[in-house]
């Protein structure tokens, strides 16, 4: 029961946006400071925890993986970090974003992929192992990679505080994968009953974020509609796209081509809209409006890329797969 109600994640992720829209009251909660666990803000500690559930899934057996299949892994992986965010700064540029949307794409760009992916793999007969390790390596590389290439991309609108986005990435999400690894090679027996909920309050913890910030960003999403909602379509389109078409030109199998594609059209946009939520990063804007903007294609990336990869899963699914070895 809990398997199917996660594969329906893109619906309650438009039902809960839409409830969010509507009914900002039931989700502003969630950002506006009034709960601070552990005196850090609510959003950082739930996605701490949604890093957290992903370690639990993950044994290290997983990591010698990498080695059986490395030139999917790395082709992958390097498309991630490159052709998402050089989309993510052309097109902030190309429509004129205001500064705070702006970094907010170029910052969602340069995010690795959500855990999210893993279900639209499995619903696309696309090559799961390949995305559960794609998903774990370019999360852990974007510690180092998503403070980077922020920092260089989005240093044309505003000076990136690199050190402070890296703090960030560190506490909120390598030390909750490191202690999920840990506590399932030493816990196995706990994990395993909490690795089967995990999936599911992680699609709902999402679900919450993301509407927290439309809710508390709706007028902003009013005022900047048209071309934000066309920008960040693109974004994911293009990485769904060339993901999928460069895969092909390299000669990887049909399933190999499925997983990447879905591997990079789908950021953890979950993890952006909280780093833009941090007070530090919003502390970097010359205004309270700008930052309040920061977060916003994030929230908006959540959608996208869930009814994209849905689509995709949809249509792929009903496609018979000559199996075809791959040679990496």
């Amino acid at each position: 029961m809990i398997h199917r109600l996660t594969n329906f994640f893109a619906l309650w992720t438009v039902l809960g946006t839409a409830w969010a829209w509507f009914i900002p009251d039931h989700f502003i909660w969630v950002v506006d400071g009034r709960f601070r666990p552990f005196g850090q803000s609510l959003v950082s500690v739930m996605l701490g925890l949604i890093m957290l559930g992903m370690g639990l899934t993950l044994s290290f057996d997983d990591f010698k993986r990498i080695m059986r299949i490395p030139k999917c892994v790395a082709s992958g992986v390097l498309l991630q970090f490159t052709l998402m965010p050089l989309a993510g700064i052309s097109l902030a540029m190309i429509f004129g974003l205001e500064t705070g949307l702006a970094v907010g794409l170029i910052l969602v760009s340069c995010c690795p992929g959500g855990t999210a992916s893993n279900v639209v793999a499995y619903l696309a007969n696309a090559n799961l192992a390949l995305s559960v390790t794609m998903t774990m390596v370019s999360t852990l590389i974007a510690v180092i990679a998503t403070p980077l290439l922020t920092g260089w991309l989005a240093g044309k609108f505003v000076e990136i505080d690199q050190w402070s986005l890296f703090i960030n990435m560190i506490s909120i999400v390598l030390l909750p994968v490191v202690a999920g690894v840990l506590l399932n090679r030493y816990f196995p027996k706990l994990t395993a009953s909490i690795s089967n909920v995990s999936p599911l309050a992680s699609v709902i913890v999402v679900v919450l974020i993301v509407g927290g910030i439309i809710a508390n960003s709706k007028a902003l999403i009013e005022q900047h509609f048209g071309a934000l909602m066309l920008a960040i379509f693109l974004l994911h389109a293009f990485g769904f796209g060339l993901g999928y078409l460069i895969t092909k030109w390299l000669g990887f199998g049909a399933q190999e081509r499925r997983t990447i594609s879905i591997e990079v059209g789908m950021q953890n946009s979950g993890l952006g809209s909280t780093l833009a939520a941090t007070p530090t990063f919003a502390g970097q804007f010359a205004t309270p409006m700008q930052a309040a903007l920061a977060p916003v294609p994030s929230a908006i990336s959540a959608v996208y890329h869930v009814v994209i990869g849905s689509f995709l899963a949809a249509l792929w699914r009903r496609q018979a797969i000559v199996k075809e070895v791959p040679d990496g």
